[in-house]
């Protein structure tokens, strides 16, 4: 193994980054060090998972994740700070390997008074390092360790040397990431339990099915860039769980309404009509009940502080089986 990679391996020179931000109040990030590693300055505001929550049952249509790992600045004196606490740490840990003190001691020469002198702190004003981080939704697979590359000077203007240096659209995929979608759970009527024969009406709230936006900010090392990707959605496919239904209309798929939400809700009189959206049961459930499933496909799409947008991948948000019980209309002999 050769110097980089040994220091690479032995340095927490790839950082954790809050996404989303592990802050109540709606934004990370101070940059600041936390247990030897910086935490990213990218900052998440708007519709976000509360943080750690995964975004439960919905799935892209192809095989999409939001990145890994990226690079992004830091200015000098906020490396110096982490560097020489990295140090500190590791030299000063009682029974620590002396490979492993070695280590962060060939990393912070070279920062310190080797290819850099103290850090650039007499060029703060110039520029600043870019230091890898990773996406810890992902920190357990292989693709976070993939930005590998030591910590570099880049002067203010110039494009940095690496191939995942953030950009506004890796802020759009981080965003998109972030974002939290309503759980998907059709209202019926009747509810829950139904008749033979007779159309049940199904419908999705507009209030809580509209489009939700999430804002993914960078402002560090004297870079600043934002992007905010927003799902809007599209339509909602039912599934009867049984194939003696009748699905409305026969694709079993719900355009949202121009006004939002989808299906219309249920009105009295409207018993002898057959739903716009919705399902008629051609038997009776029996003793037991037919899980009828609802999903929501989701149309996303990106916008960036540097004028650049366009498409995310659209996904689909798979509720929870909604147990429905069928039952015959009786007969009433006189």
């Amino acid at each position: 193994m050769g110097t980089t990679a040994t220091v690479l391996a032995l340095m927490p020179g790839t950082a954790s980054a809050e996404i989303p931000p592990n802050d109540s109040r709606g934004g990370n990030t101070s940059g600041s060090l936390s247990d030897g590693k910086l935490t990213s300055n990218v900052q998440i505001s708007g519709d976000k998972r509360a943080p750690g929550a995964a975004p439960k049952g919905f799935a892209t249509a192809t095989n999409w994740t939001p990145p890994a790992c990226w690079y992004e600045p830091r200015s000098a004196s906020e490396f110096q700070a982490y560097v020489e606490a990295s140090y500190d740490s590791t030299v000063n840990y009682p029974g620590q390997h002396s490979y492993a003190k070695q280590a962060v001691s060939q990393f912070r020469d070279i920062y310190k008074d080797g290819k850099y002198k103290n850090y650039n702190l007499d060029k703060a004003s110039e520029g600043a390092f870019w230091v890898s981080v990773q996406n810890p939704d992902r920190m357990n697979e292989l693709a976070a360790f993939s930005c590998s590359d030591l910590p570099e000077w880049v002067p203010n203007g110039t494009p940095p040397p690496f191939r995942q240096a953030i950009t506004p659209e890796m802020l759009a995929q981080a965003a998109y990431g972030a974002i939290d979608l309503p759980a998907t759970r059709v209202s019926l009527a009747p509810a829950d339990n139904t008749k033979v024969n007779l159309g049940t009406w199904a419908w999705l709230d507009k209030n809580v099915f509209e489009p939700k936006s999430v804002t993914a900010t960078l402002n560090a090392g004297g870079t600043t860039i934002s992007a905010t990707a927003t799902a809007t959605p599209a339509s909602v496919r039912l599934k009867a769980g049984t194939q003696d239904a009748t699905l409305h209309p026969g694709s079993g798929e719900c355009a949202f309404n121009p006004g939002g939400g989808a299906g219309v809700p249920f009105t009295a009189g409207s018993e002898n009509q057959t739903p716009p959206c919705g399902i008629t049961y051609l038997r009776s459930s029996g003793n037991g009940t037919f899980p009828l499933q609802a999903s929501v496909t989701w149309n996303a799409s990106w916008t960036g502080s540097n004028g650049q947008g366009g498409a995310l991948p659209s996904g689909t948000m798979e509720g929870e089986p909604q147990n429905v019980t069928v039952q015959e209309i009786q007969a009433v002999n006189r």
